[in-house]
Order: structure tokens, then sequence, then C-alpha cells
């Protein structure tokens, strides 16, 4: 069912209980920066979000609506300047081990294999340097292994693919590792950041089924920042549109529309004249012109 959300504001101190039953609770908050004008330019203005553990939540507007900053603040890189994030009932503070985190661009280690890459996190959150030494290490590390052998079969990578260093890899390769990296830790939450945009289409819709795949095997709650109206309904149990406010924007981006989907997907029927009046009306909430009524359709008749 699609509705445009207009939510109350509600204090850091109530939000509180209400985050223990959530995956993610976003209260009240509000970002903004200085500029070289000596201004302040407002990029989120009073955003309250839930997230339920186990869904998909796809990000969706324009650029610089505030997407990934509100990705950062989830993760923890950055803090906003009212309100609050919680992350399974803990307000964030710093960067997380609960969250798991894949960008844009691939970050792996030039100078490890991939398997170095994908043992690297479990083993450092396990043993310090020291710690190493210990009898218990080496068969933690043979569990380890087996594990990364596991998420790159998931990710429709070979066992031989182990032992290739990153640059013996294509893009698309690079990114699955980087997604299979972020899954070593068994994070509650995986949070990707227009992860796929920069891959070729063919790439981009084969990595898109796997993610959708491992998804439904292992249930972690995603929250998933595109531009791309198409991937996000492939993708998502739920579309949250990021829209800007007042003349140019000026007045930061909020909520401007919370789309429920049906877990089967929305790829079904992307050629029918309901799935394009959907794709139309998420578009213009992304442009802050969107207003539900009865002509919108819903997901279940598309569907």
């Amino acid at each position: 069912m699609v509705s445009v959300l207009e939510p109350m504001p509600e204090t850091v101190t109530t939000s509180a209980a209400k985050a223990e039953a959530t995956a993610i609770h976003i209260a009240d908050v509000s970002v903004s920066y200085a500029t070289k004008k000596k201004t302040r330019k407002t990029i989120l203005n009073g955003v309250n979000l839930e997230i339920a553990d186990g869904e998909f939540v796809v990000l969706l507007g324009e650029t610089g609506c505030g997407k990934s900053t509100l990705l950062r603040m989830i993760l923890g890189q950055e803090l906003p300047a009212a309100g609050a994030v919680f992350v399974r009932g803990k307000k964030v503070e710093r960067v997380s081990a609960q969250c798991g985190y894949v960008p844009q661009k691939y970050s792996l280690f030039p100078d490890r294999t991939v398997m170095g890459n994908l043992i690297m996190g479990p083993e450092t959150s396990k043993f310090h340097i020291l710690g190493r030494l210990r009898p218990e290490f080496r068969a933690f590390r043979r569990e380890v292994k087996a594990e990364a052998l596991r998420q790159l079969q998931h990710m429709g990578l070979h066992a031989t693919d182990a032992d290739k260093y990153p640059h013996q890899l294509s893009g698309g390769m690079q990114q699955r590792v980087a997604i299979a990296q972020a899954l070593m830790m068994k994070p509650n939450v995986l949070l990707m950041d227009e992860a796929f945009s920069a891959l070729d289409p063919a790439t981009r819709t084969s990595l898109q089924r796997i993610l959708r795949t491992v998804w439904l095997e292992t249930k972690p709650t995603v929250v998933f920042v595109t531009h791309n109206t198409a991937e996000a309904l492939f993708l998502a149990t739920r579309v949250i549109v990021l829209a800007k406010q007042g003349v140019n924007g000026q007045d930061g981006a909020k909520v401007a529309l919370d789309l429920k989907l049906p877990e089967t997907g929305m790829s079904l029927k992307r050629n029918g004249q309901q799935f394009l009046d959907l794709v139309e009306h998420i578009e213009d909430a992304s442009r802050g012109s969107a207003v539900a009524d009865e002509s919108t359709p819903s997901p279940e008749e598309v569907l």
C-alpha cells in the first residue's frame, strides 16, 4: 500500500524503548553542513524511520537527497546534528561491528589474496596479534576459511578464486568478494551504498539476483542505497523515497514515500502498465511532486 508519511517528531528519550523492538530506529534525525559562504546547508530534516528485523529496505531518491548520509549515520561514520539513530536498541555513537558495509567502490587489500581479505575481519575481531599464538587459533582459522569458501560459493565464485589477488579479478568479481567480506562478519545489518552502480548491466543484474537469493536464505536486515527505481523494485521488500523539501531543496530531505512490497519481489511484471505507473509515481516522489491518491497502483494490483 502506498502512503505519504509525515511522522510527528519524537524525542530521543522516548525513542530508546521503541528502538528495542526494531533493527534500526531513526528518531527525528537532521543533518546540516557549513558552506563556503558561512551558511548552513540542510541535508536531512526531521527524518523518522523504523526498520524491522529481516527487512530488505531500499533508500531511493535523487542525487544529493541524503541517502548515503543516512546510511553513514546508521553505520556510525557520521553523527546527526539532531536526533539519534539506534541499531538493535543501542544508540549509534561510533562505527559498530553490528553492521556490515559494502561501498560503491570495492575496497579490497591489494597485497592480500581473496582468502586473505575474507578472513582478515573475523581473525582481527577474535584474536589480537599475540593471541594468534594460542593453540585454538589454528582451529578457528580452519573454520573461518571454510566459511570463506561457502561465502564465495554463495557469490557465484569458485574455490580457485580464493588464491587470486584483487588485480586478477574483474570489477564484478571484486564486488562479489566485497559483499562476501561483509557477510563474513555475520552482521545483524548489511548496509550497501550504490554497490552495483559502477558495474556493467549484465554483471549488475547477476549480482542483484545473487544478493536477493542470499537475503532470502539468511534474512539479514539490509539497507540498500540506489537511485535506480527498477533495481529498488527488484530487490526490496520496502522502498523508502527521500525527497528534498522547499524551494531548491533548501529545507533538506524528508521521507516522501514509504512503499511496502511483497517478499516475492516486484520483478515479475516489469512490462505491465500498472507497474510502469508505479515506477512513475516513485520517481515523482523522489522529485518531491508525488501525492498518493486512488489512482496510484498498489503492489498487490501490480502483482
